[in-house]
C-alpha cells in the first residue's frame, strides 16, 4: 500500500535547543540535512512499512558517509526527490510501485520536463543530473529492502580512462547534450583579459570606463584575479581570512606561490594546496593594505542576531587567534562560523568586505554584472560568467602551462631567487594530471581527466606538439598543410575513378 500526498514539505534540521525536546542524546542527522514531511506532518502509520518520505530522510542521512559531504548536495538530492514523489502522487504512482507503473510515470515525467510547463522544464545537463539522483536513490532503495523495482534502463558501455578501460552502465533515461567542444566553459586570453579590466571599472583598452559608475573596483579586481590565478571554488575564495593570504616575496617570481586552503572550507573538508601568481598575490596585498583597511578600520559591524553571537578575534597570526578567548587554529572553522568573527580593529574578518565593514560574500551577482556590463558595451559574444568558470579558467590556463613546460622553465630560472625547492622539484618531475588534480583538489586523477573531458583541452596539446615540433626545426606547417591538402586530393581522384 503506497502513500500519495500531493504535497510535501522539505525542512532542514537544526539541533538548536535539542535539551528541551525530551531527548536522551543529542540528534544524529548532520546540522542542515534536508527534512521531507508529508502534508499531515506524520512519518509513520502504526506497526505499517514506514511512509516512502521517511525512507528518503534514512537515505540522505546517509549522503554524508557515502560520498556526498557537502549540505549543497544534499539539498539538491532532497529536492530532486520531492519533485518526482510529488509529480508520482500526482498521476496516482508510489514511490515503490510496480515497475510497469514507474517506468510510465518516468515517461510522463520526461515529457514534462521537457514540453511541459516553462517554469517546469530541464535543459538536458539538468535532467541528467535527476535521473543521476534517482538513480542512486532506487539503487539503494533495492539493496535496503523498500524497494522491488526502479523505472530506469540500462545499457554496458565501456569507458577509457587514463588508458584503461573499464564496464560501465548508462542510464537511457538520459537526455544527450552537445560534445565538449560545443559547450566551452572557461574564459580564452584575450576574454579573461576583457573581464579583468571590466572588474576594475576600466574599458578593452585599459582606460577608464566613463559610462560606469562602480564602487569596491580595487575589491573586485583583487578577488577575481586571486580566483583566476588559483582555481579555488567559490565558498573557498569567499571565506578566506586575511591572515591565511601567503606573504608576498620580497622579488617578482614566474614560479608560482604556493596557497594553504584550509579544510573547513573545502568541499568534502579536504585540506590542499593550490597556488597564485605573484601579480595575483601583490593585487591582493594591496587591497589589504589600502581600501580594506579603510573600509573595515574603527567599524562598529556585528553580525545579525539570525547568524549568531559575534566572534570576537583578538592576537590573530598565520595559525589563529584568541575567540572569545580560547584559542583556535583558522583551519577550524567553517563558513558559517567565519562570517561572524569580529576583527580586532572592527569590521568583518573576511577577506573581502563591504561598506561598512561587513562581510562581502556576493561574487556571482560581481561577476554577472561584469559580465552583462562587457555584453552591452563592448563585446556582444562576452559569455555570462559564474564562479566557477574562473575555476575552469584556471584549470586549463594551468594545463596549458604545464604541458608546455611554462612553469619548468620558471623554476630553472629562479633556483638562486631563494623559491619553494620543494615545490620547483614537483614542477619539474610530476605529471601534469598530476599536478593539476593536487591544486584543484580531487580525490583521483581519474576525476580530473573526466573533469578536463568537458573542457576544450584538445587545443592545449595540439599547440604544445606544434611548438615543441617548431622549436626543434621538425615541423614545417607549410609542408605539414600542403601534405594534408594531397591526402584529401587522393581521396577526390580515387572517387571519380
Amino acid at each position: 500500500m503506497f502513500l500519495l500526498s500531493a504535497l510535501m514539505i522539505l525542512s532542514f534540521f537544526s539541533s538548536r535547543g535539542w535539551e528541551s525536546w525530551d531527548v536522551e542524546h543529542r540528534p544524529l542527522i548532520p546540522e542542515g540535512m534536508p527534512v521531507l514531511i508529508d502534508d499531515d506532518l506524520r512519518f509513520e502509520d502504526g506497526p505499517a512499512a514506514p511512509r516512502p518520505a521517511a525512507v528518503v530522510n534514512r537515505w540522505l542521512r546517509e549522503l554524508p558517509a557515502s560520498g556526498a559531504p557537502a549540505p549543497s548536495s544534499w539539498e539538491n538530492y532532497a529536492r530532486a526527490l520531492n519533485e518526482w514523489i510529488e509529480f508520482l502522487a500526482e498521476h496516482g504512482v508510489g514511490l515503490f510501485d510496480s515497475r510497469e507503473r514507474l517506468k510510465a510515470g518516468l515517461s510522463r515525467y520526461a515529457e514534462h520536463r521537457a514540453a511541459g510547463p516553462l517554469k517546469a522544464r530541464f535543459v538536458a545537463t539538468t535532467w541528467g543530473q535527476h535521473m543521476s539522483i534517482l538513480s542512486l536513490f532506487y539503487r539503494w532503495a533495492i539493496n535496503e529492502g523498500y524497494a522491488t523495482a526502479e523505472p530506469f534502463t540500462y545499457r554496458a558501455a565501456r569507458a577509457l580512462f587514463a588508458g584503461t578501460g573499464r564496464e560501465v552502465q548508462v542510464n537511457l533515461a538520459v537526455r544527450r547534450t552537445p560534445k565538449p567542444h560545443v559547450t566551452i566553459k572557461y574564459l580564452e586570453p584575450d576574454f579573461t583579459d576583457l573581464f579583468r579590466k571590466a572588474l576594475r571599472g576600466l574599458a578593452p583598452d585599459g582606460s577608464d570606463d566613463t559610462g560606469f559608475y562602480g564602487r569596491e573596483l580595487t575589491r573586485n579586481g583583487a578577488v577575481g584575479d586571486l580566483a583566476l590565478a588559483t582555481g579555488l571554488r567559490l565558498q573557498e575564495f569567499t571565506y578566506l581570512l586575511p591572515w591565511e593570504i601567503p606573504a608576498l616575496p620580497p622579488e617578482p617570481t614566474a614560479v608560482p606561490i604556493p596557497l594553504p586552503v584550509p579544510p573547513g572550507i573545502t568541499k568534502g573538508k579536504k585540506f590542499r594546496t593550490t597556488w597564485t601568481s605573484y601579480e595575483a598575490l601583490a593585487g591582493v596585498h594591496d587591497y589589504l593594505e589600502l581600501d580594506r583597511a579603510a573600509t573595515a578600520e574603527g567599524s562598529g559591524w556585528r553580525p545579525p542576531r539570525r547568524w549568531g553571537e559575534p566572534l570576537l578575534v583578538t592576537r590573530p597570526d598565520a595559525r589563529g587567534g584568541l575567540i572569545n578567548g580560547v584559542r583556535r587554529s583558522w583551519e577550524s572553522l567553517v563558513p558559517a562560523e567565519r562570517r561572524r568573527l569580529v576583527a580586532p580593529g572592527g569590521g568583518s574578518c573576511l577577506l573581502a568586505v563591504k561598506s561598512g565593514g561587513g562581510p562581502f560574500t556576493a561574487w556571482a551577482t560581481v561577476f554577472e554584472r561584469t559580465s552583462a556590463r562587457i555584453r552591452t558595451r563592448f563585446e556582444p559574444r562576452f559569455p555570462h560568467v559564474w564562479p566557477h568558470r574562473l575555476r575552469h579558467t584556471f584549470s586549463m590556463r594551468t594545463l596549458e602551462y604545464l604541458v608546455t613546460g611554462h612553469y619548468r622553465q620558471a623554476a630553472r630560472l629562479v633556483t638562486d631567487t631563494g623559491a619553494d625547492a620543494a615545490l620547483i622539484f614537483y614542477l619539474s618531475k610530476a605529471d601534469p594530471l598530476l599536478v593539476l588534480r593536487d591544486l584543484l583538489g580531487h580525490s583521483t586523477v581519474l576525476v580530473t581527466e573526466k573533469y578536463l573531458r568537458r573542457l576544450d583541452t584538445t587545443r592545449i596539446y595540439r599547440e604544445a606538439y606544434e611548438g615543441a615540433g617548431a622549436a626543434a626545426g621538425l615541423t614545417d606547417h607549410g609542408e605539414a598543410e600542403n601534405e594534408a591538402a594531397a591526402e584529401f586530393a587522393e581521396d577526390i581522384t580515387a572517387g571519380g575513378a
